[in-house]
């Protein structure tokens, strides 16, 4: 990873702050001494488009918060072709986290699609807050089963529901995003082709 990304300041910007913690409190109420010894242990880092935040292969042990920017998660089959699981977009906890539960290889690439700014730490230090902040340990929880319940979410609407259908779901889990991203990382995460896309979204303008 050397070379992707410059750090910034401990101090990070205010509303910085306050957007994380917005966002972890939509999750579960943490306490403000339990937010202060949290942030303690991220550092905010810029990485460019292109970069990668996790690759597979590699025992990956830091997890962050999406600031800025939008990354993809995805895949490679044996052919080297590329299968997007999810994207991440701000403000939203990103990380290789099959990995850094089992502490096994990691099987999964995150890659920036757009310059990126996220809140990096590492995942032991997250976990050692567990015994004197018990609010983390409820967070972490909380975030395995909303990740939970996302995944299988998803795996029945690959199953069960067309392309135009997954498409309107996508629009409305991720507004905007098509206007900073590839057609064909859409149509991947979709699991249709990029031409069936455009015939989709052509029918669809034509309603």
């Amino acid at each position: 990873m050397s070379g992707t990304y410059n750090y910034y300041s401990v101090q990070f910007e205010s509303n910085i702050l306050e957007e994380a913690k917005r966002y972890l409190n939509s999750i579960s109420t943490i306490g403000e001494e339990a937010y202060t010894a949290f942030f303690k242990t991220l550092e905010l880092r810029d990485f460019k488009k292109g970069a990668y935040f996790a690759k597979e292969g590699r025992y990956e042990n830091h997890f962050g918060i999406l600031t800025k920017g939008v990354a993809r998660a995805f895949f490679r089959n044996v052919e080297g072709v590329e299968y997007n699981k999810f994207f991440n977009v701000p403000i939203s906890f990103i990380g290789a986290y099959s990995s850094l539960v089992t502490k096994t290889k990691n099987l999964i690439n995150i890659q920036c699609l757009t310059s990126c700014q996220i809140l990096v730490g590492e995942y032991d230090n997250f976990c050692n807050l567990y015994k004197e902040y018990p609010e983390i340990e409820t967070l972490s929880r909380r975030l395995s089963e909303f990740y939970f319940v996302s995944k299988e979410k998803r795996e029945i609407e690959l199953v069960l529901l067309d392309g135009e259908r997954r498409y309107a779901i996508f629009k409305e889990e991720y507004p905007n995003l098509e206007q900073f991203i590839p057609q064909y990382h859409i149509a991947s995460y979709l699991g249709i082709t990029a031409t069936q896309l455009s015939r989709i979204r052509r029918s669809l303008t034509q309603k």
